[in-house]
């Protein structure tokens, strides 16, 4: 079964990024014209909103570690994520992997080039700006700025806004994925302390922190459910 898109960017980002060197892509099959034919991944993030508890953590876990991954590799070009939505994921029925289905709206940052051409300010960590605009996977950011920064946060912030935190809607609901959390962890208050921090930083650089101690969170808490 495939899917279908007729963006060039889509089949440019999915033949230049493969799934098979690691990247967490659907797998481009080929192309006719423009349409562009992938392998079918699973149903989209969506359908998991409501998943038990620890499948939830499961898949923020991996969420964030996409995040880091397109931010942060051996590669070193940065993928910043502009459209990012619970329709835009998708999760495998065997494996459980969480991939990225739609990647039209995928901007590559070549980090080496950067540090090469040294563009005014580029040694300046980049910190997204939080949007609350009252819609739906709403993102504010400046291909200007991530094409000319080294470190940018922006892939973190992006999945903690529209995914996670409380501050994601989406289909008419709220919460983010980790919404309603055993009482327990609800109690302690790291969880939703991250998340905030992550979504809508109080500190400067607080976003960085706050995504490596989330994605270690996460992982702890993974660990523990399974």
């Amino acid at each position: 079964m495939t899917g279908q898109w007729s963006q060039s960017e889509h089949k440019r980002h999915l033949s230049s990024f493969p799934s098979d060197e690691g990247w967490p892509f659907a797998k481009y099959l080929g192309a006719c014209g423009r349409m562009v034919a992938v392998n079918y991944v699973g149903e989209e993030l969506w359908s998991y909103f409501n998943a038990p508890w620890e499948k939830r953590v499961d898949l923020a876990w991996q969420l964030m570690e996409i995040a880091e991954q397109l931010t942060n590799n051996d590669f070193e070009f940065a993928l910043y994520l502009l459209d990012v939505s619970f329709d835009n994921f998708a999760v495998g029925p065997r494996d459980g992997k969480v991939i990225i289905v739609d990647a039209e709206n995928v901007l590559v940052a070549d980090k080496r080039l950067i540090r090469q051409n040294k563009p005014e300010n580029w040694d300046v960590w980049y910190e997204s700006k939080f949007d609350d605009c009252d819609k739906e996977a709403c993102l504010s950011f400046s291909k200007e700025i991530l094409c000319a920064r080294a470190t940018v946060d922006h892939n973190y912030y992006a999945v903690c806004q529209n995914l996670l935190s409380r501050h994601a809607t989406w289909r008419g609901t709220s919460g983010g994925l980790l919404h309603d959390p055993p009482s327990e962890i609800a109690k302690d208050g790291r969880l939703e302390a991250l998340l905030d921090e992550c979504a809508n930083p109080k500190k400067r650089y607080g976003r960085f922190q706050a995504a490596k101690e989330l994605r270690e969170y996460l992982a702890q808490l993974s660990n523990n459910v399974r």
